[in-house]
């Protein structure tokens, strides 16, 4: 039986995004923080407004030449240590509240080592506020006199908003006012709070002049952290149980119908001023964790997202009410990050949950590393690689600000010591590779169709009515309980009396008199109230006048507007064909650039590869030289050890030819003895014989010397034999040292019997086997001889 294949879950399609969508890069920002001593050591300079310069501090080499290696990075805009924060608050986050105004979301988010400076730049201190309370600060001063009040706008629980009325809003404030645990807002003639007193001077104030104002506005607020990468609610309101703490609960993160992404059952609350908005941020802050770590003494162990969200509404025709309309609700929001500092376990020394934290910090930090260089190279290479945004929550949580649509700005903070130099380069690597990733540009939201100046018109309705009625010494409220009680009071006072007769001619009269009195007030103010019913009527038809005329005025105006959004087009078709060719030419120069760069790099491996073959050529150039000293000495140190052992040789053969000569003369003498005594024997014998009766006889004549006798006399003595010891040389050889000499001596074998027998008593004395005699050579080094073997 055949399986039949299990099916697959169908992907949910994301939204559609347009072809031609236009696109910002992100702007990346870098802040110099001051030195903690003034004789520490500073390894980043300033160059200028948009560039800094890494320096390599003492003792540390760079390279392998072991010279300083100096490095350049550029940024969007470069703030010095003398930098203030109102100056950073006006060039990086002022856009983005205004952006924030007109429905546009914003992402700002600091970056650094730790001990940077990060959460100064994002909270600041008292007297130097940070951007944080700045961006709240002009928010506030901008839409404050077209806030909602509070419950118009609710939040849902899926990241949306709801427009409630009039009575259930005020159901709302009156059960919030019954209740006294819950906070009230802070008015300005309470004292402020010393945490944030100080934190903006009223010189510094500023606000938005580019605000719609038939908009009605309420601003929400929220405060998560980013602990271990789990998320935590630093506003929500646990209960406290001192027996059995609970610890806090994590949220997760979910995606809603827009496809964006948002923490699932966090606390959104609604604010109305700054010191509200300021209060409820420290109440989350002091739930932050921090630690003391040996380079911070108050080191962020987590990242915090501070979320302002605004929700805007148009207000109906008349001007007065907000339209109960879901879809003409518009959200916006702008996340302010302070991320966590990179750190090196090795120098904070940190152990435990330390530890801990420290690790899963350098994780989502290069988890975010990792989802910038994954984007870069699917908008430069054109690659559609899988972005691991959800290998970290704090990714995660901000896909849509880089997939979808927003300003994303980034701060990067710098600490100039020389003790954070190699993480300071990651960072501004990092930094540098950001700066290419471009995101969608926030498009503008579509025009309500209601008139402009509905508010305007509608105050300006109300405050001639009021000056009307104050002019006649009325009311200016018509919906005030106290007018109808003033007109009543008016009229004249109706006498209390009792009627018992119709024929009174008392009482009647005064009550006709009393109520023709009230008959004529009433008539003066039905003439009064026509009167002013006619000025009114008046009134409308000169502002219906004027209203048409304004509309021809509209209608003059959309006809040149038409002609200028021709002119635009046409410009704008000419913008675009400048613009591909703009951008062909940017292919083109990088093309060439990334060439240049190719043989810049050949050229200086080339150029390091000459030096190092120059110094080779050098080194072995010296080595060739005192190679040659080196043999020099050795052969004149030769020259003179072998004119030694010449002379030494010359010597020694000289005495062996002695020893040689003395042999030779010592055999001669042994010779002309045997053969004198050889000649006294003989003639010995026949001088007995003659004795005997024998005549004698008459000598022989000698023999003529011959070759056989002189090769028989040589046969009949015995070489010498000589004795010495051998020993090993210095140079691996071996040496023979004579000591003495051994002389053998036998007889001839060439004599008669006779003459032996005849001689054997004067034979017994001259043959002696052997004949010792004294040394004769020694190995001295003037006459010695010696005997060299070459080694094996």
């Amino acid at each position: 039986m055949q399986r039949l294949n299990k099916g697959k879950t169908p992907r949910r399609p994301g939204p559609k995004k347009a072809s031609n969508v236009e696109k910002d890069p992100v702007g990346v920002y870098c802040r110099i923080r001051p030195l903690g001593a003034e004789n520490e050591e500073c390894c980043v300079e300033m160059i200028s407004s948009s560039t800094i310069q890494l320096h390599a501090p003492d003792g540390l080499k760079a390279n392998r030449n072991g010279e300083y290696k100096e490095t350049q990075y550029s940024f969007k805009k470069v703030f010095g240590i003398n930098t203030t924060q109102m100056e950073l608050f006006g060039d990086v986050s002022k856009p983005l509240i205004e952006d924030l105004i007109h429905c546009k979301n914003g992402l700002l988010f600091t970056y650094g080592v730790t001990g940077s400076g990060k959460t100064f730049t994002m909270t600041g201190s008292p007297g130097e506020g940070g951007l944080l309370p700045r961006c709240l600060d002009m928010l506030f001063n901008t839409i404050g006199p077209f806030q909602a009040k509070r419950f118009v706008f609710k939040p849902d629980e899926k990241n949306g908003m709801e427009i409630q009325g009039q009575v259930d809003a005020l159901l709302e404030r009156q059960k919030r006012d019954s209740q006294p645990s819950v906070p009230k807002t802070p008015s300005s003639r309470q004292r402020a709070d010393p945490e944030f007193a100080d934190m903006i001077s009223s010189e510094e104030a500023c606000k938005s002049e580019n605000v719609d104002e038939d908009c009605c506005y309420s601003v929400f607020v929220s405060y998560i952290e980013i602990y271990n990468n789990y998320i935590y609610d630093l506003l929500e309101d646990a209960p406290f149980d001192p027996i059995r703490p609970k610890p806090p609960q994590s949220k997760i993160l979910r995606e809603d119908q827009n496809h964006n992404m948002y923490v699932a059952g966090c606390t959104e609350v609604e604010v109305k001023s700054t010191e509200e908005a300021f209060e409820i941020f420290w109440k989350g802050q002091k739930k932050r964790r921090i630690a003391n770590t040996e380079l911070n003494r108050e080191s962020s162990r987590s990242h915090s997202v501070f979320t302002v969200k605004l929700a805007q509404a148009p207000l109906d025709a008349d001007g007065d009410h907000i339209l109960q309309d879901k879809n003409q609700v518009s959200v916006s929001q702008l996340c302010l990050v302070d991320l966590a500092g990179s750190e090196r376990t090795s120098r904070t020394r940190a152990e435990g949950n330390r530890l801990r934290e420290a690790g899963n910090i350098n994780q989502s930090l290069m988890t975010l590393r990792t989802c910038m260089e994954v984007l870069r190279e699917n908008q430069m290479c054109g690659t559609n690689k899988m972005v691991p945004y959800r290998d970290s929550k704090v990714t995660h949580l901000f896909k849509n600000y880089f997939d979808g649509e927003g300003k994303v700005r980034m701060i990067v903070c710098v600490n100039p010591k020389a003790d954070d130099y190699e993480e300071t380069m990651l960072v501004m690597r990092f930094a540098e590779m950001t700066q290419e990733v471009e995101v969608a540009r926030p498009i503008d939201r579509p025009i309500c169709g209601l008139a402009a100046g509905r508010r305007h018109r509608a105050r300006a309705f109300k405050d001639e009515l009021s000056q009307r009625l104050e002019e006649r010494g009325r009311p200016s409220s018509a919906d005030d309980p106290a007018l109808m009680n003033q007109l009543v009071e008016s009229l004249p006072a109706l006498p209390h009396f009792e009627l018992l007769d119709p024929a009174d001619d008392q009482s009647l009269p005064r009550l006709i008199e009393i109520l023709e009195r009230r008959l004529r007030v009433r008539q003066m103010m039905s003439e009064q109230f026509d009167k002013t019913a006619t000025t009114l009527k008046s009134m409308v038809q000169q502002f219906d006048g004027q209203l048409n005329a304004k509309e021809t005025f509209l209608q003059d105006q959309r006809c040149k507007l038409s002609e200028k959004e021709k002119i635009i087009m046409s410009q704008k078709t000419e913008l675009e064909r400048l613009e591909k060719k703009s951008k062909t030419l940017e292919y083109k120069v990088d093309i060439l650039q990334k060439t240049t760069d190719m043989y810049e790099q050949d050229k200086r491996s080339l150029r390091h590869e000459l030096e190092t073959r120059e110094q080779r050529l050098q080194r072995e150039q010296a080595e060739r030289r005192r190679m040659e000293q080196r043999m020099q000495g050795m052969v004149t140190d030769t020259k003179l050890k072998w004119e030694k052992e010449c002379e030494r040789r010359v010597n020694a053969k000289q005495l062996e030819m002695q020893n040689k000569l003395w042999v030779k003369d010592e055999k001669l003498k042994q010779l002309k003895a045997i053969v004198s005594e050889s000649s006294i024997s003989s003639s010995s014998g026949g001088g007995a014989g003659g004795g005997g009766g024998f005549p004698p006889e008459r000598p022989d004549k000698p023999e003529r010397p011959s070759r056989e006798k002189d090769h028989n006399m040589a046969r009949s003595a015995s070489p010498s034999a000589l004795h010495g010891n051998v020993f090993k040389t210095r140079g691996g050889g071996q040496a023979v040292q004579f000591t003495d000499i051994e002389t053998l001596k036998q007889e001839l074998p060439l004599a008669s019997s006779r003459k032996r027998r005849s001689g054997s008593g004067e034979g017994a004395s001259q043959m002696e086997d052997i004949e010792n005699r004294a040394p004769v050579a020694s190995t001295s080094s003037a006459f010695g001889y010696q005997k060299r073997r070459k080694p094996y």
